[in-house]
């Protein structure tokens, strides 16, 4: 049997945390000592470890619960609607990104090194070798194998929509080899 202290511990949570769950019903210890301290058992310790990766993964507590009280796993549904989730808010940082840089630009003439612009992309590109077809057959392939992850890689190159939109479509009538 484990105790609050050491289950929070071993995975690093506070006692709060787990005292916390225990309130709302998503870790009920399994027994009670003597003294009413909570004591977990090993199957308690493994329902702390999938609450953990799904937290991670930043589902809501609500439904984490009821996945495991279901004893069943999220859906695909509710891991793409995450994942879209995830997506815009990284194009919403990257935006950020793009606007702190510029700003920081135009302050100190300062040229950070954290983002990478569509200018620099695609003189990596040239420099490696790509001539426009072979560019255009890149941008084909990453818009057949996953239109999504193309078009948000193209917004993190700081690229106006208009701009995406105009690649991708010109992706798109590509011919397929």
């Amino acid at each position: 049997m484990h105790t609050v202290g050491k289950l929070a511990q071993e995975f690093g949570l506070s006692r709060s945390t787990l005292l916390y769950y225990d309130r709302i019903g998503l870790l009920v210890p399994s027994a009670r000592s003597a003294s009413g301290y909570r004591l977990y058992d090993d199957e308690d310790r493994e329902r702390l470890r999938a609450i953990l990766a799904y937290h991670e993964a930043g589902l809501e507590l609500a439904e984490i619960r009821q996945f495991l009280d279901e004893e069943q796993r999220p859906s695909l549904a509710v891991l793409e609607r995450r994942l879209r989730e995830v997506n815009r808010r990284i194009v919403e940082l990257r935006r950020q990104q793009h606007a702190i840089a510029a700003m920081m630009r135009l302050i100190a003439n300062v040229s950070p090194r954290t983002v990478i612009t569509h200018t620099a992309w695609e003189a990596m590109l040239r420099a490696a070798g790509m001539d426009d077809a072979r560019i255009q057959a890149w941008h084909a392939e990453f818009e057949r194998h996953s239109p999504e992850a193309h078009a948000y890689f193209l917004i993190s190159l700081g690229l106006p929509e208009s701009e995406v939109s105009a690649i991708r479509a010109r992706a798109r009538s590509v011919p397929d080899k």
